[in-house]
């Protein structure tokens, strides 16, 4: 991606170098990594819906493992999580509650005690 005056890859010392002098030049933040926008366009990929496959296809990666490397969990998509699966445990309760909800998939937050080798213990 980057060559020196004369075509080849630059090494490790002088690619640094020469992107802190870049980064400075820009006015980008002092601790601002080169790889950065990778892990950014990973995560802001992955919050869209898609597929682990087509995430690695994205990225040039051969496995998982290196595409999870590059995703974070955001708090915005956690929040966004946090409301998805309230509305739907709510709207699954009014189904229920309707008496229209056969079939529900509404339970319990926290298992029902079991007897150590039988059924589910009444509920108190």
């Amino acid at each position: 991606m980057f060559v020196g005056e004369k075509g080849a890859a630059l090494r490790g010392a002088t690619f640094g170098r020469k992107w802190r002098r870049a980064r400075d030049k820009v006015g980008l933040p002092g601790d601002f990594r080169f790889y950065d926008p990778r892990h950014t366009g990973n995560t802001l990929a992955a919050d869209t819906g898609a597929k682990l496959k087509d995430l690695m296809v994205r990225a040039g990666q051969s496995s998982e493992k290196a595409q999870l490397m590059y995703q974070h969990s955001t708090k915005e998509h956690q929040r966004k999580l946090a409301a998805d699966i309230d509305t739907d445990v709510r709207r699954q309760q009014v189904k229920a509650a309707d008496g229209a909800g056969e079939g529900a998939t509404v339970h319990p937050l926290v298992p029902r005690p079991r007897d150590v080798d039988g059924p589910a213990l009444p509920e108190a």
